[in-house]
């Protein structure tokens, strides 16, 4: 299968996606709904394919941010979605529509301002959601750091709601709550340091600017104290109620690269650690390594391949100048779509070869942030 033809059918694949709103469905055909965090990320991806989309997405988010507290929905002031349909009243399993239980979608919503900002200079923009963008600012300080540690964190409010509240959603880990996870603290600290960037340079205000900019630093200073593993030279999966290091070895410290959050003595260990053999395969980083007790390669996310994890790593690895390990990662995808002829949300590997379980290539497909990340990969933009 040639390049060209991969890009058209992936081109395909995204116009399929598009809802009438001008976000994009998270799949088909179980996942043909508004997800914060996917429509999100694949909005990054294709910013430079179509920046109405992630124009269309901040503003339909904008439109359902959260506006008081309610336990069941897991709705805060400020706070954007998890999941939300247009066809159904009632998910069968949280209740009402929309459902808030997401801890990343808030400051993913942040860093996807900023980048459109970036990519279109658009202030207008910006000057119209700017009430919004403090109201997320405000769920991160007020809702997101309860204990006032400087770190996000997550628990449920509704018990039929998500247990695990990050990307990794799934119960493959059940620690004691709330959880403070590794990535959404590099996320924060990202959205800080760009909305306070955003903040001066739009509005000339430098104390809100200031305030934020004194958080990402404080921030910062105590994650790499506190997150780092100094027996393992890596970070931990996230810390547990009682504050806890979550000692797993997991792809999630790699989405850190992009944030510039991690000390710099730090970064090439990263690195490094996510390409030994026990997280590498050819076909991508698996989300989980080989050596812990609950590895399984067919599992969701304790040792399966995503196709967008490994996306958000390469930006990283760009930003930062590994180009080598970018390439690695930007080949393994293209290998894994030219193997099974389509790419889906995720994949196991085993002995070198893809494996797929509970997954069907005509029900699971196509995955918006799975044929978004490979679209830009192939597209190879310089802009992160």
């Amino acid at each position: 299968m040639k390049i060209k033809e991969i890009e058209n059918k992936l081109i395909y694949e995204i116009e399929v996606l598009k809802a009438p709103q001008g976000f994009l469905f998270a799949g088909f055909p179980r996942f043909n709904k508004l997800f914060g965090r996917d429509s999100l990320i694949v909005s990054w991806q294709l910013l430079d394919f179509d920046n109405s989309i992630c124009k269309k997405t901040l503003e339909i988010l904008s439109k359902l941010q959260g506006k008081k507290i309610d336990f069941q929905k897991e709705e805060e002031p400020g706070k954007i979605i998890h999941e939300h349909s247009f066809k159904e009243k009632i998910h069968k399993r949280f209740g009402p529509f929309p459902y808030y239980g997401s801890v990343d979608s808030t400051p993913l919503y942040l860093i996807l301002f900023y980048f459109y900002f970036e990519k279109t200079k658009d202030k207008k923009f910006i000057k119209k959601f700017w009430k919004n963008i403090k109201l997320a600012i405000n769920w991160i300080e007020k809702y997101g750091d309860k204990d006032k540690n400087l770190f996000i964190e997550y628990e449920r409010k509704n018990p039929n709601g998500l247990y695990n509240q990050a990307w990794k959603d799934s119960d493959f880990i059940k620690p004691k709550t709330p959880i403070e996870i590794v990535e959404v603290q590099g996320y924060q600290y990202f959205a800080l340091k760009k909305i306070a960037y955003l903040s001066k340079i739009i509005f000339k205000d430098k104390k809100f600017s200031q305030k934020l900019k004194e958080r990402a630093k404080k921030l910062k200073r105590k994650f790499n104290k506190e997150f780092w593993m100094e027996d393992k030279k890596f970070f931990a999966l996230a810390l547990d109620g009682d504050k806890k290091q979550i000692k797993y070895i997991t792809s999630n410290p790699g989405h850190l690269l992009f944030t510039e959050i991690i000390d710099k003595n730090k970064v090439d260990l990263v690195v490094k650690r996510l390409f030994a053999k026990d997280m590498w395969t050819k076909y991508g980083i698996r989300t989980h390594s080989e050596l812990e007790e609950n590895f399984d390669p067919l599992s969701y996310h304790a040792g399966s391949v995503w196709p967008h994890d490994n996306w958000i790593i390469a930006q990283g690895l760009k930003k930062l100048g590994y180009q080598k390990e970018y390439n690695l990662i930007k080949n393994a995808l293209i290998s894994a779509y030219k193997y099974l002829g389509f790419l889906p949300e995720y994949y196991a590997v085993v002995n070198g070869k893809i494996e797929i379980k509970n997954l069907e290539k005509e029900s699971d497909y196509p995955q918006a942030w799975s044929s978004g990340a490979l679209l830009n990969f192939l597209t190879e933009s310089n802009f992160r």
